[in-house]
Order: C-alpha cells, then structure tokens, then sequence
C-alpha cells in the first residue's frame, strides 16, 4: 500500500478484565471505550499500539472485536512480531459511530459519512485520489488515542481500522487498513512496516496495472532497494550484503530482484516477493531486520536496576530485562573487566572481593539471528555499572520476595514459548523462584524455555516466597482440512483451506508452492468464503495478478497457525496443472 506522505489529509497498568469509557472527542459524539486486549508490562516501558476503530455503530462493534482479533492474530504469525509480541502493549478503542461504514467507499462518488475519525477512500475523497489509499482525520485519532493513559506518545503506534470490505490502506505516522476486506489483515502489517520500520514500497507500479517505468534517481536511501550490483554489495559491504544468496523468508533467494520504489525497472530490491511487495508474504530478512530494530528501538532491554553508583560488597545486584517470546536476551556480568557467571541477580559476596573499590558492570543484549549488522544490534544493547566499596556496609530492609512482572497468566502460552518472571529485590539477598511444569520441578532462573511438550494442554508454575503465579501451555497444535479441485480438463485448481484450533482465537492458514515461500490464506481477494484460484495465467483482480501457476506438476503444502503460536505439521499433496 502507498504510503501517506503525498496524501493531503484533512481534518499504571490496567488490568484485561477492565474497560474504560472515555469521554467522546468533541461533545456531540459517544463516549469511547478503551479495551485493554493485551498488557505485558508498564505502557511507560513498553511499545504500545493502540488500534481505534471507524464507522462501526453499536450495532457493528462485534464485528469491529472480530476484526482486531483477525488482525492481530496475523501480525504474531509474522516475524518479527511473533517474537516480540511481549515487548508490546496492545489496547482497542471502541469508538460507537452514528453511522456505518466510511466515506467515498468504493466510489469516489459515493456517499461521504460522518465518522469519528473521518476515514475516507480515494485519498480523501479526492477525484484525483487513489481508490485505495484510505485516510483519516489525524488529529482525531490522536484526540481517541490518548484517551488510553499512561501511554507516552513516542511509545505509541496508532492503527486504524475501518468498517469496510473494500481494499485499503496506508502508511505514515499512524497506519490504516480496511477492518473487514478478504486481504485486510495483511494490509495490517504491510502499513505498520512502512510505519513503525519506514520501509518502504516494492511495487514496481504506483497505479495499478500502469508500469512504473525506469527508475531515474540515485542511489535510494531505502536500506531495500539499491542500484549496486551482488559484487558490489558484497566488496563494498553495503544494503543487504550479508544475506545475500541465503534462501529468503519471503521465498526463492535474497539477491537483486528489478523493480521498486514504485519503478518497474532500473533498481532492485532483494526478493522475488515479500510483505512490502505483495500482501501475503512475510517479511525478507532484511525487512525483518529492520522491524526487528524499530521494535526494540521502542524499548529498553533493560526495565529497571539496583540505582547505578556505590554499594556494598554484601547486596545483591539485581537487572530486570525484556523477555522476547522464543528466547532469552543475554545478559553479561564483569567484575574489574572479568566476566562472572550469573543470572539476573548477582550477590557481591560470592565474589569474595578483595578490600578497596572494584567495577562491576552488566550488559544485555539481545542473541538474535534476526540482527546481522553488529551496529544495529549494539544500538540497543544497555549497560548499568556500578562502583563496589567494601567498606561500606548495606542497611538491611523489608522487601518480601514476590513477584514485579511476569508473562500473561490470562492467555495460554505457545508449547515452544518462553515463560518469564521478574521478583521483587531485597538488597541482600535474590529471591529464587520455584518452577514446576505439570507438577514437577523444573531448572531456571527468571526465564523458563518450554522443553519439548506432548500434545495436549500443560500447566506451569512459578513460586517466590508465599507467591504463586500460573500459566496454561497450549501444546495442542492447530489443525487445517483441504479440498483441492480441479476440473476435467485440468487446466485449473481451486485450493481451500479450513484451519482450527481447541483454543478461541482466529486461526492462521497458510499455503506455498514448490517449496517457495509460505502465502497467508485468505481465500479470494474478493470474497473470504471463495476457496483460491490458481491458472496457467491468474487472474486479474484490480490490476493485479493472483494464482498463476504454470503447467505441470507441483507440490502444495499448507499448514495452520493458532493464537498461542503453534504451528501445525505441514501436510501437503501434488497437482498438476496441463
């Protein structure tokens, strides 16, 4: 989807279990209700999106839950959201419109509404507008979304969903995306990587079905899309040199592909498809990359600290960091430049310091495969340190062992997830916390990595003094069914998938081909409830091309994914097309 800058626009933590009614935006509109949909820790230490809905009436707001559940749930099957959906803070915003639907949808022509947000197609209703390209009124949206408090606007991401199944979308400072559309819940993640990354667009065409033509500048500043040759890249160490040839996540292998920036030839980016070209996709790596940056970027790993300065050889240094959903960040202690094993917590006796003054320092930093360029991934390492004096003696105090944050005990954790809790911190002693899984005791300091689990459902506990939280895992992976058809003559095929999970939720399905990259089912782009078309020549929707799939024989897989992250086992059959 285009991005919104040529667009001329007009116009302490709270508990899941409440909703918050807001006052409306100007007078004569309804009160707004705030729906915390998932909190994993202090909004001030968190990257929060706020998702505001537009054009849904009381009546429509079942549908407005629906759709923030469909999208939602796409996003975590995508990476790097999947990975870091506990850094972020998601709330809803209920916003009761007076009438249905949004302005100029689908024709320029057709009727403008009076929306809370003022979200239009074509630009803004513009004759000379982009059909596709969906705004709003930015100041209110920003007016809805600090109605969710304690939230600071810097760690703030708004998404904006309109009540509409036609296609639309776009990117900026805040993001849009049409609530309903078959394709809608991928629009989702195509925008917020143009606003919370600034990718930028792979289409190699700004109208649709009109080529882009050649590509007249410099070399982009886009970090995917370059003018460089493989050679080049690689001697002179620039774009994505270091994923070069590797097979992409997007499908087929990252190299130099033609066409982007809204030019059909003349620059390349580095996948055949992938999220910023074509909505189905995920992320390359070097989009993952750069999402993967912008995330962390949002917060920092370390939450909170003994207070830097001097202390006594007789406490405990304590950190408290981020805890990403598939693993843990790494954190490294020195003493006087000498790394020392420990975990969260190091007790300074245990060191038997020699008298005088002595440096400690702790770094955390984050292990992931997703980070290649050594610069980024210093970007959000953090360091604390402190002076140790062993004369000086530390006060006893009263802190009880308990519990500060944990991973969500509401929802069930994936069976390959990573179970997180933080404790308390008395100054001379570290709380240790007591992890069972089903009953029996289990090794780990404050993160707990899920040993391979049998199907089924799991329980998890964590004990700090009188304390216990606890945790359902979800090791039941999702299930999809297939009915693949083609007609006598063989020169077609219709794909539908059925995923499902034991667990509420929406359920992921995707699909690929030939070993390419995996492609989100969602039906027809026209209509959810059609099964998928392939044909030697696609069809055209819209000025672009679906389901082409040359003749002859191929292998199809597909595969669910449910909303605690479980993938299902891939299963697959051959076709062939004559």
């Amino acid at each position: 989807m285009l991005t919104r800058a040529a667009a001329v626009v007009t116009a302490a933590i709270t508990p899941l279990s409440l909703v918050v009614a807001a006052v409306p935006a100007r007078a004569d509109e309804p009160a707004a209700t705030v729906v915390p949909v998932q909190v994993t820790g202090d909004p001030a230490k968190r990257f929060n999106l706020v998702v505001l809905g537009d054009g849904y009436t009381e009546a429509d707001m079942p549908a407005f839950r629906q759709n923030v559940d469909k999208h939602l749930n796409v996003l975590w099957s995508i990476e790097p959201y999947k990975s870091y959906r506990s850094y972020i803070n998601v709330y809803r915003v209920e916003i009761p419109s007076k009438v249905s639907g949004v302005s100029c949808d689908p024709g320029v022509n057709d009727a403008k509404k009076d929306t809370p947000l003022g979200m239009s197609f074509w630009s803004g209703c513009r004759a000379d507008g982009i059909q596709r390209l969906l705004v709003m009124n930015d100041d209110a949206a920003n007016t809805y979304a600090g109605l969710v408090k304690e939230v600071p606007e810097a760690n703030r991401q708004i998404l904006a969903l309109a009540n509409s199944t036609t296609y639309g979308g776009a990117g900026g400072t805040y993001a849009t995306a049409s609530g309903g559309n078959a394709m809608s819940a991928l629009i989702s993640p195509h925008e917020l990587g143009h606003s919370v990354g600034g990718l930028d667009d792979e289409y190699d065409y700004y109208y649709r079905g009109v080529p882009g033509g050649p590509y007249s500048g410099g070399e982009p500043d886009s970090i995917h899309h370059t003018l460089l040759t493989e050679a080049q890249m690689r001697q002179e160490h620039r774009k994505w040199w270091r994923w070069l040839g590797e097979p992409s996540e997007a499908g087929g292998t990252i190299g130099r592909h033609e066409g982007g920036l809204y030019c059909s030839t003349g620059v390349w980016r580095p996948s055949e498809h992938s999220i910023m070209k074509r909505l189905g996709y995920y992320y390359d790596q070097v989009g993952r990359e750069r999402m993967t940056q912008a995330i962390s970027r949002k917060v920092d790993l370390i939450q909170g600290s003994t207070p830097e300065g001097t202390v006594g050889a007789d406490r405990v240094l304590w950190v408290e960091t981020l805890h990403p959903v598939d693993h843990a960040l790494r954190v490294a202690w020195t003493v006087d430049g000498r790394p020392v094993r420990a975990g969260h917590d190091l007790d300074l006796r245990s060191l038997r310091l020699r008298p005088g003054a002595h440096r400690v320092s702790v770094t955390v930093d984050d292990p992931t495969g997703f980070i290649r360029d050594p610069a980024i991934r210093a970007s959000f390492a953090r360091t604390r340190s402190w002076t140790v004096d062993t004369s000086v003696r530390t006060p006893p105090d009263a802190t009880s062992p308990g519990f500060t944050t944990t991973t969500p005990t509401d929802r069930p954790v994936g069976a390959r997830g990573v179970i997180a809790a933080e404790t308390t911190h008395p100054a001379t002693s570290a709380p240790r916390v007591a992890w069972r899984l089903d009953g029996r005791p289990v090794q780990a300091d404050r993160d707990l990595r899920l040993p391979p689990l049998r199907p089924g459902t799991h329980h998890v506990t964590a004990t700090v003094g009188s304390e216990t939280k606890s945790w359902t895992v979800d090791a039941t992976p999702p299930t999809v069914t297939s009915q693949a058809q083609q007609p006598p003559a063989g020169d077609e095929l219709t794909l539908k998938l059925t995923p499902a999970d034991d667990q509420p939720g929406y359920v992921v399905a995707e699909f690929r081909v030939d070993g390419d990259g995996w492609y989100n089912y969602y039906g027809w782009p026209t209509d959810s409830a059609r099964p998928f078309l392939f044909t030697k020549t696609g069809t055209n929707v819209d000025g672009l091309v679906y389901g082409k799939l040359a003749a002859g024989r191929h292998t199809i897989e597909y595969r669910a994914i449910d909303a605690a992250g479980n993938h299902g086992t891939p299963r697959s059959f051959t076709a062939t097309l004559r």
